[in-house]
């Protein structure tokens, strides 16, 4: 198993969205269960395995860590390391959850936890503009956005201070309502958050007045994001835990920033190398010179040898971009352009018109009406 991919399991792209993700374990579910090819084990190991894949993949961060380390990736909360990877799924166990998920409730009449408690809060998101050099070396970005804060009235209860909430005569205290079907899959039983108190479990009969019940306020937030060095444009860092929090004590949600980066004047990017273009003069080019080549780390000494010709790329290797919470940086690939002079002064050109000579080499005569000519040729 270790040595299977998830996605050729689920039979999607690496780039699938979540529906295609579900709609693909849908079809695999309702073809391999067990009680669609009862005694087939061939099918029972194959149900298993795709939906040990979709328990990974239909969450973000394990599917992240799976994208980035493989299965090995997801023993515990970081990278590769000990621990079960799946959290006892697939060992009999978390089926369950994954019906439970799949369907909004448990598999069979009996089964499945309880889904009460208050809302998660809502996921927010911001967009920070970088320069590229603060891109290429990480900084510290202040934040400030008007997001849902607990109500420091009622500590984020919902309940008028000195009373507390009372359990829902509705759902008893569950936060939702069930109902039994019969599918091909056997009895399903399917859940849907009570409508009396709205999921939460708990009627809130004298509300807070602060906060209306709600148990949170609208306020604006303050966050120092933390930008590693080497991101690049469009990457998004999620803040976990930084979202707006959730209604009557429920836990918050993420905070997703995007990240932006501005074009420089000098140097593009491309992966994890920085590519520049250097003008140099004829002279210097034909005779050869030691140059300094300002990088976004300081100044370099580049040597120009004899003979250099425009398209010649010099490289400055660990010049170029980090590899983002990694080791090493990437190349700066400087392009050499030859310059022809123009506004030549008549001692000048009478310089360039002897090496033509000793080099044998025809050019056009001085005469000014010849020149003109050529000039009206190309107007």
């Amino acid at each position: 198993m270790a040595s299977t991919d998830f996605y050729e399991l689920l039979g999607v792209s690496r780039s699938a969205t979540d529906d295609e993700i579900k709609k693909a374990y849908r079809r695999l579910a309702r073809e391999l269960h067990p009680d669609a090819k009862p005694g087939d084990k061939a099918a029972e190991e194959r149900f298993k395995e795709v939906s040990l894949a979709y328990e990974v993949l239909r969450d973000p961060e394990r599917r992240q860590r799976y994208d980035t380390y493989g299965v090995d990736g997801l023993r515990g909360t970081g990278p590769p390391g000990g621990g079960d990877p799946f959290g006892g799924f697939g060992a009999g166990g978390g089926l369950g959850d994954l019906f439970d998920a799949f369907f909004g409730g448990a598999a069979g009449a009996g089964g499945g936890g309880r889904r009460g408690g208050p809302a998660r809060g809502a996921d927010l998101e911001w967009v920070i503009e970088l320069t590229l050099e603060e891109a290429v070396f990480g900084i510290q970005r202040e934040i400030a956005l008007r997001a849902p804060v607990p109500c420091g009235t009622c500590e984020g209860s919902g309940a008028r201070p000195g009373t507390y909430p009372a359990t829902c005569t509705g759902c008893q205290g569950a936060g939702e309502v069930r109902r039994v079907r019969n599918s091909i899959l056997g009895q399903i039983v399917t859940a849907s958050p009570c409508p009396r108190c709205g999921g939460t479990g708990q009627e809130i009969s004298d509300p807070c007045p602060d906060c209306r019940g709600e148990g949170r306020r609208t306020e604006e937030k303050t966050y120092v994001v933390d930008v590693p060095a080497g991101v690049d444009d469009g990457s998004q860092l999620r803040l976990t835990g930084r979202g707006g929090a959730g209604p009557r004590g429920g836990p918050p949600g993420d905070l997703y920033v995007h990240v932006r980066v501005a074009p420089h004047d000098r140097f593009q990017r491309e992966g994890h190398n920085l590519v520049a273009t250097l003008h140099v003069p004829m002279t210097q080019a034909a005779l050869g010179a030691h140059l300094v080549f300002s990088t976004l780390d300081g100044e370099e000494d580049l040597a120009l040898p004899p003979g250099t010709q425009t398209g010649r790329v010099f490289e400055l290797r660990g010049r170029g971009v980090p590899v983002v919470r990694g080791r090493g940086r990437g190349n700066l690939f400087v392009q050499i352009v030859v310059d022809t002079p123009t506004d030549l002064t008549r001692v000048q050109e009478d310089l360039l018109r002897q090496l033509a000579r000793d080099r044998d080499e025809e050019v056009a005569p001085s005469d000014t009406g010849f020149l003109s000519r050529i000039r009206s040729a190309f107007k």
